[in-house]
């Protein structure tokens, strides 16, 4: 006779007592939202603290409200504070409830989005058929939800080689190719696409850097110039990497110009736009991203300028055909059915992702509650705030702005005179530091042509006005105190 064996599962034997902590996490979660502003933007983390989450494997099961009440007390007040109204660092959006939620529920239902004939797979496709219309890309393009803007560049880049590299890299390798490929990117390019050319094996030097004119821009002169002298000795020309919203200062390359450019010479058209593509949703500045519609390739960062809770971005490419044959691979066990699960379209056949969460829930969620007007209007704010934040800045003989604000970020330093180069970037580092360490504000720095600089991003649909008034003035103040003590 057989011994009966005792059949265990994940789920909650008392349903109700999780039902109640559940609520209570959700309580929690909208009364810290609701509570942002009074507390610190971020604060360091004391080594006993930290030494806390050094415990060995839990080899036995802990109640979850003990577990909880670790998140409230430790995890809480020492996250990275980019919710908060006060946060402008490197550039990352202020997150959503409803982003949030759909989170949850997503992961509540399970579906990998790998592929199969779901409900989820049904919403994944509408919402790449939405940021195509949204990007004015054409009916036939297609596209893939990845984790960020990274890999969205990576996808692109992708497909940029496949198409050029003059060989089929499914069958051969690229040493196989008649000629070495170049791709051409501004010198304010963001790294992410020096790490594609290192992972698509072309090296380094593959990636051409253009110099910026006065206002960081693709100099188209200079790009003319390098193709020409690519192509007298013996390489090939592939694709021009177009910025529309640069990491340091917002810049967005001539992307009309260089179309044109790309269409005369025969080049693939990248447009790194994870900072300013979402400003084609804009009432009052679509127009600087004039031109974004003729890329072959677009990257898009929807964590950025629409908030969507951390991870989530996209890549759009013009040629659907090219996109699937760069990535799709046949499998016994992955087949395409005419009836079943497997009777839709396997997604991961435009990416290297056979694993795929279902981050499309949140942006389907988002746009439907808020509507793209909304979006929109809140990117013309973030611009308007940046330019009240120059204003302020102007105003102050010992402020001086960097950089013109072409969007949301501003980059500017105190300098109280009689400092060389090296001692401003001391005096402003310690300024930052200041501001941090103190919960005010979280703002990060960088380097403009050889000129150390605070920079402010302001992808932040909870900042307002008072709180660029307090940025300013804890700046002066603690530029004075620190210039007192030297």
């Amino acid at each position: 006779m057989r011994v009966p064996v005792k059949e265990e599962s994940l789920d909650p034997v008392d349903w109700d007592g999780m039902r109640t902590l559940a609520h209570r996490m959700v309580d929690d979660a909208i009364a810290r939202l609701k509570g942002l502003r009074d507390g610190p933007v971020w604060q360091p983390m004391p080594r006993a603290e930290r030494n806390g989450f050094d415990i060995a494997v839990p080899s036995g099961p802990e109640p979850l409200d003990a577990i909880y009440a670790d998140i409230r007390a430790k995890l809480y007040p020492h996250a990275m504070g980019n919710i908060h109204p006060r946060f402008w660092a490197w550039y990352m959006g202020a997150g959503c409830f409803t982003g949030a939620l759909a989170d949850f529920l997503a992961a509540i239902d399970g579906s990998n989005l790998g592929g199969g004939d779901t409900a989820a797979n049904a919403v994944d496709h509408q919402v790449i058929e939405w940021l195509r219309q949204l990007m004015g890309f054409p009916d036939d393009a297609s596209g893939t939800l990845v984790a960020g803007g990274s890999m969205a560049n990576i996808i692109g880049l992708t497909a940029a080689r496949n198409a050029m590299a003059g060989v089929d890299l499914h069958q051969m390798s690229i040493a196989d190719m008649p000629q070495p490929l170049r791709f051409y990117a501004s010198d304010q390019v963001h790294n992410c696409h020096q790490k594609a050319m290192n992972l698509l094996g072309l090296g380094s030097k593959a990636l051409v850097k253009i110099e910026s004119d006065a206002v960081f821009r693709m100099d188209l002169g200079v790009l003319e110039t390098a193709v020409a002298q690519d192509r007298a000795r013996g390489l090939r020309p592939a694709c021009v990497i177009a910025t529309a919203g640069s990491t340091n200062t917002g810049s967005i390359d001539p992307l009309e110009a260089i179309a044109n450019f790309c269409a005369r010479e025969g080049l693939w058209l990248h447009i790194d736009g994870c900072i300013g593509a979402p400003l084609r949703l804009s009432p009052e500045y679509r127009k600087l991203v004039a031109g974004l519609d003729r890329a072959d390739s677009l990257a898009l960062d929807l964590h950025k300028g629409l908030h969507a809770p951390f991870d989530v971005g996209c890549a759009l490419i013009r040629d659907r055909k090219l996109h699937r044959a760069t990535f799709a691979e046949s499998a016994e066990y992955l087949q395409v059915a005419s009836r079943g699960l497997a009777a839709a379209e396997f997604l991961h056949d435009y990416g290297p992702e056979t694993t795929r969460s279902f981050r499309a829930l949140k942006v389907w969620m988002m746009l439907r509650h808020h509507g793209v007007e909304k979006f929109g209007h809140l990117i013309d704010q973030g611009i308007r705030q940046a330019h009240y934040l120059k204003e302020l800045i102007e105003r102050e003989d010992c402020l001086d702005l960097l950089a013109p604000v072409a969007i949301d970020i501003v980059c500017f330093r105190h300098d109280p005179g009689g400092m060389d180069e090296a001692t401003l970037r001391i005096h402003n580092t310690e300024i930052m530091l200041r501001l941090q360490e103190t919960g005010v504000a979280v703002i990060t720095d960088t380097t403009i042509r050889n000129r150390h600089c605070l920079r402010v991003a302001i992808c932040n649909h909870r900042t307002r006005s008072a709180d660029l008034d307090l940025l300013v003035s804890k700046v002066l103040r603690f530029g004075s105190d620190l210039s007192r003590q030297m």
